[in-house]
């Protein structure tokens, strides 16, 4: 079950130091909150007002009292801005090692995944040459160099167990390191607004031990099969007949467009619509009824499609695994 509070549950290097720079700031700002509060109820109680009691002194200055509340300010900003550029260095190495050539720095490095953000869902595509949409995999005990881009706005990716959050930027790549020290699944998240259906931008890490992770690929590579038989091949001829195959590609089909999700092994997904469901069969016959009855300003239209076609349909993606 994913935590409740992914910040303070890391799973990787890099969240580890995000979350000790969290631990430490609100250490600090519980103290001098603490400090504060204390310090105000004993001048409450102090100085309260009592029967036949003249009026306090006033004070008009005090240079001590002046250089310590800027002193010790500073002092604590500078301890903030210290161990934050140590966590900056932690959470997002270079790279290359420092001691790289310029040869090697010249050379660009080929990512192990590239993720790309869309109105509203996640693409990852990975160098084996297949794609997933909203559900990525990664070998545990692993670093894993991705590269971010988006095709429309601002988007943001952030795994908070795994990594620091990164923006995704139209026309500009931006890199994270992903890392998970254990298996498990990680719940992430859209964290810049980005339309409509932002809420529903999810995405889903699953990290597996090497020989798990090597399986996922094997299968992952494989193209989808084409039914012969009942109503999946039913489905199969209504989905590229109609206009599914305009928006979605599936590897072993004559359908290859890029404008909505890869569909090539959408049964083995856990989500569905960004993770606004999980990826079971009535839920996938919801979403197919009316897709923005479910996820309100996706870019998936109703197609008003009956009830005997959204089945078919179900039928045939179902087989997709």
């Amino acid at each position: 079950m994913p935590s409740v509070f992914p910040t303070f549950a890391p799973v990787s290097p890099q969240a580890l130091a995000i979350s000790h720079l969290l631990i430490a700031l609100l250490i600090i700002m519980g103290a001098v909150f603490l400090l504060v509060a204390v310090w105000i109820v004993v001048n409450i109680v102090r100085f309260r007002a009592r029967p036949n009691t003249p009026e306090p002194a006033q004070y008009y200055g005090s240079t001590r009292l002046e250089i310590i509340w800027t002193v010790v300010p500073a002092l604590l900003l500078v301890v903030i801005f210290g161990i934050t550029i140590r966590t900056m260095g932690e959470a997002d190495p270079p790279i290359f090692a420092p001691d790289a050539s310029a040869a090697v720095r010249q050379q660009e490095r080929t990512p192990d995944l590239t993720i790309v953000g869309h109105q509203f869902f996640w693409e990852i595509r990975y160098p084996q040459g297949f794609i997933t949409d909203d559900e990525l995999h990664l070998p545990v005990g692993k670093r894993l160099y991705v590269q971010l881009q988006s095709v429309d706005v601002v988007h943001s990716f952030w795994l908070p167990q795994l990594a620091g959050k990164v923006d995704v930027v139209p026309g500009q790549l931006n890199d994270i390191w992903l890392e998970a020290d254990k298996p498990g699944t990680y719940i992430g998240q859209c964290a810049e607004f980005c339309g409509t259906a932002h809420a529903w931008m999810r995405i889903v890490a699953i990290a597996q031990s090497p020989a798990d992770y090597a399986a996922w690929l094997q299968q992952q590579a494989q193209p989808a099969k084409q039914p012969t038989s009942g109503a999946a091949a039913a489905g199969y001829q209504l989905f590229m007949n109609g206009t599914c195959r305009n928006c979605h590609a599936i590897a072993g089909s004559p359908a290859g467009a890029d404008i909505g999700p890869n569909l090539t092994h959408f049964a083995s997904r856990s989500i569905l619509g960004g993770g606004v469901l999980t990826n079971t069969p009535a839920n996938l016959a919801a979403w197919l009824t009316n897709p923005q009855a479910v996820k309100p300003g996706n870019n998936m239209p109703d197609f008003s499609l009956n009830s005997q076609q959204v089945s078919l349909l179900a039928a045939y993606l179902e087989t997709l695994r």
